[in-house]
């Protein structure tokens, strides 16, 4: 893509569009791990837990996940009942499901807005396989990036864990 601007649909996609697509990506992950960090951190967060260790870690990631995704459900072993998980779910839940929306409007917009082009040499069709492809890796990439870490410290470290005999 050096040298040539890249199009959909026949608009310039521009520097704006990119800046505000990245941040509808990062929304969902910020929120779940924003609250699940405070909540890790916080005596009122762990006291929740009747887990501790890296399923606690799970469980919370999970409701934090859940709840962004707009779904609210929680492991058995989260008391979820409390004033903190209360307000701070129903935040989640609520940036998760409208917050992402304003970006996406303002990259509609902002395309709306522009001249179609005629295709040209620079060109990068969207419906071949090779953007199929550039599209899944992506996904792939950035979805890895963001909850690998959290998945490394949870379940993969409890995995560990009971293989050596101790579980929580």
């Amino acid at each position: 893509m050096v040298g040539r601007t890249p199009e959909y649909l026949g608009k310039k996609i521009e520097s704006r569009e990119i800046k505000l697509s990245m941040l509808y990506v990062l929304i969902f992950p910020l929120l779940i791990l924003y609250y699940a960090g405070w909540s890790l951190v916080a005596p009122y967060g762990v006291s929740s837990l009747n887990n501790a260790g890296p399923h606690g870690l799970s469980e919370i990631l999970y409701a934090y996940s859940s709840a962004a995704g707009n779904n609210g459900s929680a492991f058995a072993g989260l008391n979820a009942n409390t004033l903190w998980f209360n307000v701070s779910l129903g935040l989640t839940m609520l940036a998760g499901r409208f917050l992402m929306i304003i970006p996406a409007m303002a990259v509609a917009g902002s395309l709306v807005g522009k001249k179609a082009v005629p295709e040209s040499l620079g060109t990068f069709p969207t419906n071949g396989s090779l953007f199929v492809v550039l599209l899944v890796g992506v996904i792939i990439i950035v979805g890895a990036l963001t909850f690998f870490p959290a998945l490394a410290l949870g379940p993969i470290v409890e995995h560990f864990l009971a293989q050596a005999g101790k579980v929580y």
